[in-house]
């Protein structure tokens, strides 16, 4: 398969990571861009980062999920540097 992965790609690995790790645990983005990544086209994950960062922010707006710096959850669009991704506390 070759290509991108779509939106509904990126957002469906989001939500099942963090949902696996469960709501005291944290995901880094890079893990949903490195499972995307694959096999599927260029082996350099980067290059989907910014794709999962946007993803990881819509699923926030939606309340899905929520965005981490040093624990506690903050808008990603204050969030500067490393940011961490979990389901939201009650289990959404």
């Amino acid at each position: 398969m070759s290509g991108r992965p779509t939106d509904a790609e990126i957002v469906g690995v989001i939500l099942d990571l963090c949902r696996k790790r469960g709501p005291e645990k944290t995901i880094c983005p890079s893990e949903a861009a490195k499972l995307l990544a694959g096999e599927r086209f260029d082996p350099d994950w980067r290059c989907l980062m910014d794709d999962v960062r946007d993803a990881a922010g819509r699923l926030a707006e939606k309340g899905l999920i929520e965005v981490c710096q040093r624990g506690k959850a903050v808008s990603i669009a204050g969030a500067k540097g490393p940011i961490r991704l979990r389901v939201r506390p009650d289990g959404s």
